[in-house]
């Protein structure tokens, strides 16, 4: 009964993260369009088919809906740094999951379903790029950005402190996290200017490699090499 009860909760949260996530994107192409102080919460509902009244049990501000599109904006990341193995130097590892995130892109366009996801996804980049290039003439939008490069400082704290055997709240963990994130937050910034100014995406083919270099530059090398899990300080 208990194991039933975990799964109807599982199911409830999955449903609420869609629909979170539906909100945002309607929020985040109306602030793009019309700026967000011509967009309202009603507006929001309407374009989502939804209440206002549902809008406000999901975000406490109109301005906070863009936080779930942002957030995906760090997400490949995050991703890719939670699963860095040991063994591995940051070039490699993301080289290695920049390889296999194109060869899954051309696996799932084979399919409509996936190709129809896929659109989703890219969408989202888009929509992240813009709302954090809004952000820099919209102050209120700028929460959400620096919010979502808040949760990216912290996760990189718990990385670099496994990779480094240290405590996550250890200082030099915490500064090399905060510099490190600093720098993803820059190169995002960069990067996604870049492409909605018509930068065609093949001239950033070297977006990895700025990744990686961001992370060891900002960390004065200490984050990047591979790690002897058999050497005192790496557990």
């Amino acid at each position: 009964m208990a194991s039933s009860k975990r799964g109807a909760g599982g199911t409830s949260e999955q449903r609420r993260h869609r629909l979170r996530l539906e909100i945002s994107r309607a929020a985040a192409r109306l602030f793009w369009e019309q700026g967000v102080d011509a967009t309202s919460g009603d507006q929001i509902a309407e374009a989502v088919g939804l209440s206002t009244r549902t809008i406000w049990r999901h975000f406490r501000s109109k301005e906070s809906c863009a936080e779930p599109i942002v957030r995906r904006g760090v997400e490949w990341e995050l991703a890719a740094l939670r699963g860095w193995p040991p063994h591995l130097s940051i070039e490699e590892h993301i080289a290695a999951e920049s390889a296999r995130r194109r060869r899954e892109a051309d696996a799932d366009a084979e399919a409509e379903a996936e190709a129809e996801a896929d659109a989703d996804e890219s969408g989202d980049a888009t929509l992240a790029r813009r709302m954090v290039l809004l952000a820099d003439r919209e102050p209120a939008l700028r929460t959400a950005w620096l919010m979502a490069c808040d949760q990216v400082e912290r996760e990189m704290a718990g990385i670099i402190a496994r990779r480094l055997g240290l405590r996550a709240d250890d200082l030099q963990v915490r500064l090399h996290a905060a510099a490190a994130s600093a720098a993803l937050r820059v190169v995002n910034e960069d990067i996604g200017a870049a492409l909605l100014a018509g930068t065609d995406p093949g001239e950033l083919a070297d977006t990895p490699e700025r990744v990686a270099d961001a992370i060891r530059g900002a960390t004065a090398g200490a984050v990047g090499d591979p790690v002897d899990e058999t050497s005192p300080t790496a557990g």
